[in-house]
């Protein structure tokens, strides 16, 4: 089977209606290719014993979607794009974790949507002078602090468009989620800086070429946005807004929220402001806020590590322990990934470790060796 193919039936997958995007991960994971959940259609509770007579119904479907599965791959092979499913390498671990992600995700451009620090930079449309300067300083000081940074916006008008050009023009990756296909660029006027991102990061979306940007896309690619970071910022809000929706995604997933305070009674920092005082979101005033909260500090030197050889641990453990020596911070996915066992197992190895003092949780489900 090859990656093309099962990629051709995730998608078709992905279409059927009745099963939803958790419904359709759910079975991903449980049997690890969609090729094998499009062969025991007919008799899915061979494959699957505890799917319902719903899911079992909607799966019988899959030819229906097939054709225009294959019509997809063709239009991302014809345009240089790329697909990444659910157990593509590629596809960002961050996101994995999350309930609802989606079993396909188009992209185009250069981009590691893995790299060590991802954070997505939010906030209002109708942002102002104040909005714009805390997008520029947050950006350049962040990565002055640490290495890398990749930032994640959605291409929109104000702190999203503020963001992408700021981080292009500091040399920062940036990736813009889209809430349409990958044949459009919508706002058309920022059309020139997506074109740009394409050589400095990328554009990435879960919508098939011919989806328009409809109300609802947007909401929906917010999870994206939050799910593939370590951290959100909302940089201005109003009372309500997509932003205000995208920090409660990325609270949702366990993932850390941060807001840029703003002088009370303006109208584009009552949203940060009520985050703030509701205590949905760390109050941030400088890059280096966020960075002593998520403990993206200098990592420990060898020297530094050479004490914890002393403390007994088991092979798994050590196991662990050897992968987290490579990297200042490490993704559980990417634990699990280097390792080959099971989630449950990587979960009490890591309490254990964490007992021991070995090991400390960060933002992001990463984690990492602390420094003895």
């Amino acid at each position: 089977m090859s990656r093309n193919e099962d990629t051709i039936y995730a998608l078709a997958l992905s279409a059927i209606p009745g099963i939803g995007v958790i419904g359709a991960k759910q079975m991903y994971e449980a049997t690890g290719s969609a090729t094998l959940i499009y062969e025991y259609r007919h008799h899915l509770h061979d494959l699957l014993p505890d799917a319902g007579s719903r899911m079992q119904e909607a799966v019988g479907h899959f030819d229906t979607y097939l054709d225009g599965a294959r019509r997809e791959m063709d239009y991302v092979a014809e345009k240089g794009l790329d697909a990444y499913t659910l157990g593509d390498e590629r596809y960002p671990a961050r996101m994995r974790e999350c309930a609802d992600a989606p079993l396909v995700l188009f992209a185009c451009g250069h981009m590691n949507l893995n790299t060590r620090h991802v954070v997505s930079m939010v906030g209002s449309r109708r942002c102002t002078a104040y909005g714009r300067d805390m997008c520029r300083a947050i950006i350049h000081d962040l990565h002055q602090l640490v290495p890398d940074l990749l930032v994640v916006s959605g291409l929109a008008y104000g702190v999203d468009i503020n963001a992408h050009r700021t981080a292009l023009a500091d040399d920062v990756p940036t990736v813009a989620v889209l809430a349409h296909g990958l044949d459009r660029i919508y706002p058309a006027v920022h059309r020139s800086t997506a074109a740009q991102m394409l050589k400095q990061g990328g554009l990435l979306t879960e919508y098939t070429s011919g989806t328009t940007p409809e109300r609802m896309n947007f909401v929906r690619r917010n999870r994206i946005v939050a799910g593939m970071a370590d951290a959100t910022i909302v940089v201005e809000s109003g009372e309500k807004g997509g932003s205000l929706i995208t920090a409660s995604i990325a609270q949702s997933y366990g993932r850390d929220v941060f807001a840029v305070p703003g002088r009370v009674g303006d109208e584009m920092s009552l949203g940060c402001n009520n985050l703030i005082m509701r205590q949905e979101a760390q109050m941030m005033l400088t890059a280096q806020d966020l960075a002593v909260a998520m403990n993206w500090s200098t990592p420990p030197t060898t020297r530094e590590m050479e004490p914890r050889l002393f403390v007994d641990l088991t092979d798994d453990e050590q196991r662990i322990v050897d992968i987290l020596c490579n990297d200042e911070s490490t993704q559980i996915n990417t634990i699990i990934s280097r390792t080959g066992m099971s989630y449950s197992t990587i979960i009490n190895q890591l309490y254990e470790l964490e007992q021991k003092g070995v090991v400390e949780l960060l933002g992001g489900a990463r984690y990492r060796l602390v420094a003895r």
